[in-house]
C-alpha cells in the first residue's frame, strides 16, 4: 500500500457527525493523530473533552468505515479516549480541592423536579465514564439523601477538619441532610445557611473529580448568590417545567448567574409531557415550547426534554434513580443524553488562564 494519507484520514474522521451532540467531531473539539501501523495497517486515536463511554461502539465503528473510506487499510486500530480538563470559572475565583469542574443545578421556582435532574445527571455522567460528585446545597429541604439510599448516614472526619463524602452507585455525595435529624426542620436564617453551603463545598474531601454538581436551592436568594459568588462554577444549568410561570422566573435565576459571569450550559425542559401508562396518549399537562422559548431567548442550549413518568419519582423515592433501577431503559437514555450535551457543551468553553494553579487539571480516561 502507498503511504497513509494522514491528512485525508483526519479530514475524514472529522468530518463524522456525532448522535444527538447536533455537531461532527471537528465541533466538539477532538483531537485526532492517525498513524501508520505495519504494512497497510492504520492507527487512530481520538481524544474528546467529555466522558465517551456511551460513544465507544457507534463511534469507532463510524472511525473505522471512514479510515477504509479514505485509504485502502488493511487493518485499522481505533482508540477513543477522553481528556477531562478544568474549565475557567467566573472572575478570579480559585478552584476546589481535587474538583475539575463545578457545575450548579438551578431553578428559579420549586417544584419543578430541580433534585431529581441534579441526581440523574450525575448519575448519568458516571454512567458515561466519569468521575462525579453530587453537593445538596438545598438546605431547607435537602432530597439526596433519600434518592440516592443514604438517609440516615452520616460522613466520617479523618482528620477533623473535612468530611469524607459518602458514596453510592459510584457517585459522592455531601448533603446538610446528613449531618441534622432528618424529622427535625432546619430554621436558619440566611447567613446560617450560606455558612453551612460554604462549609459543605470547601470542606469536603472530594477524590479527583470530574465534575461536582450541586443541587442549588429554589430562587435568586442568600444561598444562590453567595454559591455563585464564591464557588468557582464552570457552568450552569436551569431546570424549568414548560408553563410561562416556571419559565418566567427560570429566566430571573439565568440572569443572575450571567450577571456573576457563571456560564449558563443550557435548559432542561422536565415534565414535558405525560404519556398515559395505560393507553399511551400524550398530555402536555403543563403546556408546549416553554423550554425552547426560554432558551431561545436567552441565547443557551436546549439540553433536553424529560417527560413526567411514575417510574422516575417511584425510583428516585427509593434511593434507586432510572440510572440505577434501568440503566438500559428509555428514561435513563434520556438523561444520559442530556448529560452528555452539558458536558460537551462544557467541553468547548475556555480553559482556565493558566493550569499553574489547577492541581489534576486534566484527566485522560482510557
Amino acid at each position: 500500500m502507498p503511504d497513509l494519507p494522514v491528512h485525508a484520514i483526519e479530514r475524514a474522521i472529522a468530518a463524522i457527525p456525532v448522535a444527538g451532540l447536533d455537531a461532527d467531531l471537528e465541533g466538539l473539539g477532538a483531537r485526532i493523530e492517525v498513524a501508520a501501523e505495519g504494512a497497510g495497517a492504520a492507527a487512530v486515536r481520538v481524544i474528546l473533552g467529555f466522558p465517551v463511554a456511551g460513544l465507544r461502539e457507534a463511534l469507532g465503528s463510524a472511525i473505522e468505515a471512514a479510515v477504509r473510506g479514505a485509504c485502502q487499510a488493511s487493518r485499522v486500530a481505533v482508540s477513543i479516549e477522553a481528556a477531562i480538563v478544568a474549565h475557567a470559572p467566573q472572575g478570579t475565583l480559585s478552584p476546589l480541592p481535587n474538583v475539575r469542574n463545578v457545575i450548579a443545578v438551578a431553578s428559579g421556582k420549586g417544584g419543578v423536579g430541580k433534585s431529581t435532574t441534579a441526581v440523574n445527571l450525575a448519575l448519568a455522567l458516571v454512567a458515561e465514564g466519569a468521575r462525579v460528585g453530587i453537593l445538596d446545597a438545598d438546605v431547607h429541604g435537602p432530597s439526596q439523601p433519600l434518592m440516592l439510599g443514604l438517609s440516615g448516614q452520616k460522613p466520617e472526619s479523618r482528620d477533623g477538619k473535612t468530611f469524607e463524602p459518602l458514596v453510592a452507585h459510584g457517585l459522592e455525595a455531601i448533603s446538610i441532610g446528613f449531618l441534622v435529624d432528618q424529622a427535625a426542620p432546619v430554621i436558619w436564617r440566611g447567613p446560617m445557611v450560606t455558612q453551612a453551603i460554604s462549609q459543605l463545598a470547601f470542606q469536603t474531601a472530594w477524590h479527583d473529580l470530574d465534575y461536582l454538581l450541586v443541587d442549588l436551592p429554589p430562587g435568586t436568594g442568600d444561598a444562590q448568590l453567595t454559591l455563585s459568588q464564591k464557588v468557582p462554577l464552570a457552568g450552569v444549568v436551569i431546570v424549568t417545567t414548560p408553563q410561562q410561570l416556571a419559565t418566567e422566573v427560570a429566566m430571573r435565576g439565568l440572569r443572575m448567574f450571567e450577571k456573576v459571569g457563571a456560564p449558563v450550559l443550557g435548559i432542561i425542559e422536565n415534565m414535558s409531557s405525560f404519556i398515559c401508562p395505560g393507553c399511551g396518549h400524550e398530555d402536555a399537562l403543563f403546556g408546549t415550547g416553554g423550554g425552547e422559548q426560554l432558551a431561545a431567548a436567552c441565547g443557551v442550549p436546549l439540553l433536553g426534554k424529560v417527560p413526567l413518568n411514575s417510574a422516575i419519582r417511584a425510583q428516585t423515592d427509593a434511593g434507586r434513580p432510572p440510572l440505577v433501577a434501568e440503566p438500559q431503559g428509555p428514561v435513563a437514555r434520556r438523561y444520559r443524553e442530556i448529560a452528555l450535551r452539558m458536558a460537551a457543551g462544557l467541553a468547548r468553553r475556555p480553559l482556565p488562564r493558566s493550569y499553574k494553579f489547577f492541581k489534576n487539571a486534566t484527566r485522560d480516561e482510557q
